[in-house]
């Protein structure tokens, strides 16, 4: 098993079977399994390898031809060696966009949208990809439809238009994903292990950011896609309903004009991480359960010992009948769902892992069994019952991957890819059936390494009976929090910063001077609130919305909503929200978006230049870069360099959902309010799109307003 098929088993064995996060876990008690002492094994069918034709194109494509007249129906994939290992440092990312837009972003005819019109009224399908070792593109089609499919799925092979706005929308659901990533306790365990095994510093262990989102550009997905995709550093297999000799024909000359060259393609870097033993815990108060991995690295595929380890691994925690269900499910009740497995890669170690989740005051104990459960594979012989069941488990297993011939030239093509031999099937079934109990005896002793274990624990500590110390290994935090993205500051220098404040004190003597702006105490601003969105549930809302501002950092906002009244309350720290009668502390999200709130409020930003924590640049002209001295936070303040009037804001801002956003406020309407100059309109761009419309009916300056009034909870 893949290390990426084993990380999803360990998930969804988690997510199927255990109770949702932050529901009560009780022990549970299943029926006894009884076992199969009278089971007996029948024979396995002999995998047969169909006749495949092999060629090579002109242009120097490999190409896998295999005839099957079932059904009327044509399917290909083109294998292309590339992969995100290749991804460059900064913009981690990269090859997944890549293959994401070579199909949404259409080819040089039609856009994306036109292609999926065109398939869809075929039944067809046309797909990309680019995942850690290979990038594929596949189709289907009905043998009647199979010319035009194939011209189809030639265009995006050798065309790609990349077209800016289907990069932009694949970085926006990359951006989507990368704010949802801490949603999933057993998602978090899973990718906190791999990281943390492989190095987070190499490819294997990087993890996508807002700012290698950020980097990337139209470009970058160019000149990937023309490093990788040309003819000899492709293999084409085509299934299905077709005559062999004039499929060859028709793909020679379909392929004749594509004659790309590319130097020789670079071998995937090796993996070169060193043990990281420990317990590692990632903090997550919203749940009363804990998800855990725990591993070390693995082997290869082609490793003489892995028939032997992955039937170890298949005893250990392979299923019901395995070792750790069996004590830590069954007998003792810790935890719904444990499993364990050796994984392994085609052409890099892949991880051994232990996987499961168990009630929050069960934790340590469930950790001591399973290290207690390997250390006892590596004492004596399993029993030939368990052996028995393990190998035959196994071998039926692997035997579903050429349980047909389109999955039977699915892994000979990859077999051919990674450098394994075709008869591998064969050599790795004899190795299974030949495995005995003092094999899998020697392989655990030599290849499963207690002292190496890493623990990633993922819960509530204070939840947990006894402290993970008790482990008697050092214990480590895992940090959660998703960085921001930071925008680009401008270059600053000496004098930039000082044309900076100098254009600041200009505007501020255009909107009424320093001293009467540094006298407002208080702000109240009453306002309508007009959603722009065109369509959805908030399509033409008007929210009623008063502010309250106390200098420097206390703030109250109510809203009237079509559900009721919410009130926030922020002293710059800490605050609560009020929403349907009910009043809670503010959530990290909320609590995030307020700071950057009260960094852009209008008027301390325009008296930056007294706030020795702030930094103002003249970026350009006309063009003001405020930004906090830790880096947190930055916006763009545009004037007209002629009148010093302010003109608008521009700035990132952390969503309560999804991925910060791109925000543009252009500020109208200047009025004068106790002698300063204020905007009464504010229009609100997100993301490209408008958002929103601010009326401001009245602002009342330096009114009196007490801390009390905005503390006070309804």
């Amino acid at each position: 098993m893949t290390r990426r098929s084993l990380l999803a088993l360990a998930a969804a064995m988690v997510l199927s079977a255990a109770p949702q996060a932050g529901q009560p876990v009780a022990a549970p008690r299943p029926p006894v399994i009884p076992a199969h002492t009278a089971l007996k094994y029948l024979p396995l069918r002999p995998v047969e390898i169909p006749q495949v034709g092999r060629f090579t194109l002109p242009n120097g494509m490999k190409l896998y031809l295999l005839e099957n007249h079932e059904l009327p129906l044509i399917r290909g994939f083109a294998l292309v060696r590339t992969g995100n290992l290749f991804d460059p440092p900064d913009k981690v990312g990269l090859a997944e966009v890549t293959g994401m837009v070579m199909r949404t972003g259409g080819t040089a005819n039609k856009t994306g949208d036109e292609l999926d019109e065109q398939l869809e009224n075929m039944a067809a399908s046309v797909e990309t990809g680019i995942g850690e070792t290979a990038g594929s593109v596949s189709f289907s089609a009905l043998r009647e439809n199979a010319d035009e499919v194939l011209a189809v799925f030639y265009d995006v092979l050798t065309s790609p238009e990349f077209r800016q706005e289907k990069t932009d929308l694949a970085k926006t659901q990359l951006r989507s994903a990368i704010a949802r990533r801490n949603d999933s306790p057993g998602g978090i365990a899973a990718r906190e292990v791999s990281e943390i095994l492989y190095g987070k510093d190499t490819p294997y262990g990087w993890r996508l950011e807002y700012a290698h989102l950020d980097r990337i550009q139209r470009d970058d997905l160019i000149g990937f896609y023309r490093r990788y995709f040309f003819p000899a550093n492709i293999t084409l297999a085509v299934y299905g309903d077709f005559d062999t000799q004039e499929m060859k024909g028709k793909l020679e000359r379909l392929f004749a004009s594509w004659n790309d060259q590319q130097p020789p393609v670079a071998p995937f870097p090796a993996v070169s991480a060193k043990p990281a033993p420990g317990i590692y815990v990632a903090r997550k108060d919203d749940v009363n359960q804990t998800f855990f991995q725990i591993g070390h690295l693995g082997g290869l595929l082609n490793d003489k010992d892995y028939p032997a380890l992955e039937v170890m691994g298949d005893i250990l925690g392979g299923g019901f009948n395995s070792r750790l269900f069996k004590e830590v499910r069954t007998k003792l009740g810790y935890a719904y769902s444990v499993g364990a497995g050796w994984g392994a890669e085609y052409d890099h170690p892949g991880l051994f892992l232990v996987s499961g989740s168990t009630k929050s005051e069960s934790t340590i104990d469930t950790l001591k069994i399973v290290r207690q459960e390997i250390e006892r594979l590596r004492q004596a012989e399993v029993s030939a019952q368990e052996l028995e069941s393990a190998k035959q488990k196994v071998l039926n297993s692997f035997v579903f991957n050429f349980d047909t011939p389109s999955k039977t030239l699915n892994r000979l093509v990859r077999y051919e890819y990674y450098g394994y031999p075709p008869d591998f099937i064969f050599q790795y079934q004899k190795a299974v059936a030949a495995v005995t109990p003092a094999d899998v005896l020697r392989v655990a002793r030599e290849r499963l390494r207690p002292a190496e274990l890493t623990f990633v624990a993922v819960g509530k500590p204070e939840d947990f009976s006894r402290p993970l110390a008790a482990l008697g290994l050092p214990v480590k935090d895992i940090d959660l929090t998703i960085p921001e993205p930071k925008a680009e500051a401008a270059v600053e220098d000496a004098g930039s910063l000082q044309k900076g404040r100098e254009a600041l004190q200009r505007i501020q003597t255009a909107l009424g001077g320093a001293e009467r702006l540094a006298s407002v105490r208080d702000l109240e601003q009453r306002a309508v609130v007009t959603i722009a969105a065109s369509e959805g549930p908030m399509a033409g809302m008007k929210v009623q919305q008063t502010a309250r501002w106390i200098a420097p950092s206390q703030l109250r906002q109510e809203q009237e909503l079509p559900f009721g009244k919410m009130i926030i309350y922020f002293n710059g720290g800490d605050g609560w929200l009020s929403a349907q009668q009910k009043t809670g502390p503010l959530p990290p999200p909320v609590k995030e978006q307020l700071q950057g709130d009260l960094f852009r409020l209008l008027i301390p930003l325009l008296l930056s230049d007294r706030d020795s924590g702030r930094r103002v640049n003249l970026a350009e002209p006309g063009v003001l870069e405020i930004s906090s001295q830790d880096g947190r936070h930055m916006v763009r303040v545009r004037f007209d360099d002629a009148t010093a009037m302010l003109l608008g804001r521009t700035y990132k801002s952390a969503a309560l959902q999804g991925a910060p956003r791109d925000v543009v406020e252009t500020l109208e309407d200047w009025r004068d309010v106790d002698g300063i100059k204020l905007p009464h309109k504010i229009t609100i761009e997100q993301d490209g799109a408008k958002f929103a419309e601010v009326a401001i009916e009245s602002i009342r300056l330096n009114s009196g307003i007490k801390p009390e009034e905005l503390s006070r909870q309804p």
